[in-house]
């Protein structure tokens, strides 16, 4: 294989002028966002002094974006998308200027944190699900694996650099300064995104139906195509029984001695995986068993979680957290792709929503069991069986849908206008 065919594929930039403008929109919004990510929970803990209020500004910001994503996933599919992904950004930018001045007063207000968290996540769940919908659109078909690599890439770029930047900032300039930024960040998106052409769905008849019939017709779609079906499914065993950043703080204390730094490393470690992933992704575009490498890549991520758990020394742990972030990055951009390849475009939306839910909530039920299993086991061999579990599970997966196995991204692209 050349090194042409290894590396990341940059030919959506260069051939598709659509998706360069949706690239340079989300890797201005991922660098700016990870800035309020890490200030928002800085500016609570400053307002409250209690973990429990950081951690449940963030659980109402998580339900909010839940139920964004699903709402999304409707309008996404009857509506002109350009028009929603623009409105949604216009609005968490609104909000950010408004936490930023909350964040500049002499007592800012605790409430107001939870409604924007709660605006925040509604609404940029409903511009989110928007936006995967209408990336097919952007891109030809055979570049869809290319330009999902691009865009992680992007992303855990952003998931390495933008912490510490946050860090700098709030501990300088302040939090106010962060969740500024972040709103110039989306008007940059907001400036970008209105050069498209109209993103409208194909196939929506004008007479709309029931939006409970639509979302019953995404759900009818994903149970009758074992592709679509599959891929949701082997996600979950991985997101489910091999999730153990919960446990990274007790890890780094009873396993590894160590203390906050070493929870740092272990958290930095799967995006630095991630980000060496995606930057020697080049392959899956010439890759003809597309099924069968996300089978392979999701089994790596359970066996690596395994070895971490048995790995004993930190840097010997991190070494296997690097490893599951490459294989967690390979079988993302693998799942996208085959995901909106095999997925009608009316149908964009409520499917990739679905799937955008499912990964936002999965690792929450992750970290749950992830804690329970710790608590009866300890952390190690918790982190142990789930990732055994794990293995197990895409084992079954594997074997019993023979569509996922064969699945591809050289075939025609999923032109249905009604599920199977």
């Amino acid at each position: 294989m050349r090194l042409g065919e290894l590396v990341v594929d940059v030919t959506p930039l260069r051939e598709d002028p659509a998706y360069r403008l949706v690239f340079a929109a989300q890797t201005v919004t991922v660098l700016t966002t990870a800035l309020t990510n890490v200030a928002i929970n800085v500016h609570v803990y400053q307002i409250t002094g209690s973990s429990v209020q950081v951690g449940l500004v963030g659980l109402a910001f998580g339900a909010a974006l839940l139920v964004g994503l699903l709402a999304g996933g409707v309008l996404a599919d009857r509506g002109e998308r350009r028009r929603i992904i623009v409105g949604s950004r216009v609005i968490v930018a609104a909000m950010l200027f408004a936490l930023a001045l909350n964040a500049s007063i002499p007592s800012p207000m605790l409430w107001f944190v939870y409604v924007a968290a709660v605006i925040v996540g509604a609404v940029a769940g409903v511009g989110g699900s928007a936006l995967m919908a209408a990336i097919p659109s952007t891109v030809r078909p055979e570049h869809l694996a290319a330009a999902g690599a691009l865009l992680t890439l992007a992303s855990q770029f952003g998931a390495m650099l933008g912490p510490s930047v946050a860090g700098l900032i709030a501990s300088g300039p302040g939090v106010a300064a962060c969740f500024a930024i972040d709103a110039l960040g989306y008007l940059v998106g907001v400036a970008l995104f209105r050069k498209l052409p109209a993103l409208r769905p194909d196939g929506v008849d004008e007479e709309k139906e029931h939006p409970l019939r639509s979302i019953a017709e995404g759900w009818k779609f994903v149970r009758s195509n074992e592709i679509v079906r599959g891929l949701l499914i082997i996600d979950l065993w991985a997101m489910v029984f091999a999730m153990p950043y919960a446990l990274f703080p007790q890890m780094a204390a009873e396993v590894f001695g160590g203390g906050p730094e070493a929870v740092g490393l272990l958290h930095t470690a799967p995006a630095v995986g991630a980000f060496i992933g995606g930057l020697f992704s080049g392959w899956v575009n010439t890759f003809r068993h597309s099924g069968r490498a996300l089978i392979a890549a999701v089994l790596l991520w359970g066996l690596a979680i395994t070895a971490f758990g048995l790995s004993g020394h930190l840097w010997l742990g991190l070494a296997f957290l690097v490893v599951a972030g490459a294989a967690d990055t390979t079988s993302e951009i693998l799942r996208r792709a085959l995901l909106q390849h095999h997925t009608p475009d009316r149908l964009q939306g409520r499917v990739s929503s679905l799937w955008l839910a499912q990964a936002t909530s999965g690792p929450a039920v992750g970290g749950t069991e992830a804690g329970l299993a710790a608590r009866y086991l300890g952390p190690a061999m918790g982190i142990v069986a789930g990732g055994l579990v794990c293995v197990a599970g895409v084992v079954l997966v594997a074997l019993t849908m023979p569509g996922l196995r064969r699945a591809n991204l050289r075939g025609e692209a999923c032109s249905q206008t009604s599920p199977a």
